[in-house]
């Protein structure tokens, strides 16, 4: 059976989440260190967002059913609103814990041990980071997109990690290991706030950008037997694209002359624009329904 790249990028990503949860549970509880312990709890949130991700991206792969006749692509907006949660909440909790250690004084021990694991954590996760930005590539997957912000913050998380011992055990700067615990919980906020903004788009059937829409309107327009194209809408549901319009023909038009019309001008988008799941409603030329406006 051939497994479809998202799902093998979905889980590659939960395979690369236990190993740093191992690497960074032993970290924490030799070192003691306010950053690594955030970047544990880090960890944790993104294996659980990974999970959710794959049954996203698996769910988002099933075909259209009798109940679900646009498929299931909204699933992965699902599965990436739910991983901006986890991200918002590790945040917090990883702020709070680090105001507490710097308050406190508290400072790291074994600086050694949570530098060699942050050094493994940073190589596992550039190389997930590579291969997830290549599937998205291929796919435009929101869920994996969303999961791609989690690991791109855990680039600069174990960075921050590293520095915070050096600077704390070789330079003898007391708190910056909670200073950079709590510069790791606003990076986080920071990634979630964008990745929301992506997910709750298409569960709102936000439209096109809207130079791919007038894209789509000249290549639907240039059908020499149109009158013109009006009340167009679009939207995107995870790596499904759809668009709906309605088109002017001559009214002395037979329908079968219409019909071979529609097929023509959706032939033509179909290889601009491949993929993209097309309606094309025909009315008589100057025809327009209560509430429609005159343009794409």
């Amino acid at each position: 059976m051939t497994i479809a790249p998202n799902v093998r990028a979905g889980l590659a990503s939960v395979a690369v989440a236990i190993s740093l949860i191992a690497l960074k549970g032993y970290a924490s509880w030799t070192t003691g260190s306010a950053a690594m312990l955030g970047s544990l709890a880090d960890s944790t949130l993104d294996l659980i967002a990974s999970l959710v991700t794959l049954w996203g991206v698996r769910l988002a792969a099933t075909p259209a059913d009798r109940h679900h006749r646009f498929g299931h692509g909204k699933a992965e907006a699902i599965a990436a609103f739910f991983q901006v949660v986890l991200i918002s909440l590790s945040a917090f909790w990883i702020i709070v814990h680090s105001a507490e250690r710097l308050i406190a004084d508290a400072a790291p021990t074994a600086a050694e041990a949570g530098i060699a694991v942050s050094l493994i954590a940073l190589v596992l996760t550039i190389a997930l980071v590579a291969y997830q930005r290549r599937v998205i590539r291929q796919t435009g997957s929101l869920a994996i997109g969303t999961d791609k912000v989690h690991y791109q913050s855990d680039l600069l998380l174990n960075i921050a990690v590293i520095a915070a011992l050096l600077v704390e055990s070789a330079a003898g700067v007391r708190g910056a290991d909670a200073v950079a615990g709590i510069g790791i919980g606003l990076w986080l906020l920071h990634g979630a706030y964008r990745a929301s903004r992506a997910a709750i788009d298409q569960l709102m059937d936000r439209e096109w950008p809207e130079e791919r829409r007038r894209a789509f309107a000249e290549v639907a327009s240039r059908h020499p037997e149109l009158r013109g194209i009006h009340n167009m809408k679009t939207r995107t549901a995870g790596g499904d694209d759809f668009v709906q319009f309605h088109v002017w023909v001559d009214p002395a038009m037979s329908l079968g002359e219409a019909h071979r019309v529609m097929d023509e001008v959706e032939a033509k988008l179909r290889v601009a624009f491949p993929g993209v799941d097309i309606t094309i409603h025909p009315e008589p030329e100057g025809h327009l329904d209560p509430g429609e406006e005159n343009h794409p």
